[in-house]
């Protein structure tokens, strides 16, 4: 069972940055996984921000150009680097995993994914 810990949300003006962390941990049965990140406000479904699987990374329209995801294979955490953050980005950001894949995978839904962190608050003020 892989466990997923989020960490770097908190609370910065309009225009700032921020660094979100997730470090990846347990049993990974021998996968190489896929990490991407959500983010969910009250009385909204969770949306879709940023993946990486393989050397490939997607992000969603409103995050393009802003937000950077990468990696650390050695400390096994994925980073999602935010700058230029608007209030709209504010919400319960949450690091999710799924084993590599190719081909059809579902990757801008949250029902494809099983396996989630606990979230970690960000809160930009106008």
């Amino acid at each position: 069972q892989v466990q997923l810990v989020e960490s770097g949300g908190g609370l910065v003006q309009a225009g700032g940055s921020l660094r979100l962390s997730c470090e990846v941990s347990g049993r990974t049965g021998g996968y190489y996984y896929a990490v991407g990140w959500f983010r969910q406000t009250p009385g909204k479904e969770r949306e879709f921000v940023a993946l990486q699987n393989w050397n490939d990374r997607y992000y969603s329209e409103f995050v393009k150009g802003r937000f950077t995801i990468s990696g650390d294979n050695v400390k096994n955490t994925m980073y999602l680097q935010m700058n230029r953050l608007k209030p709209e980005d504010t919400g319960l950001y949450y690091c999710t995993a799924t084993p590599l894949f190719s081909g059809s995978f579902d990757f801008l839904r949250a029902t494809s994914y099983d396996t989630w962190g606990q979230g970690t608050q960000v809160t930009v003020s106008s």
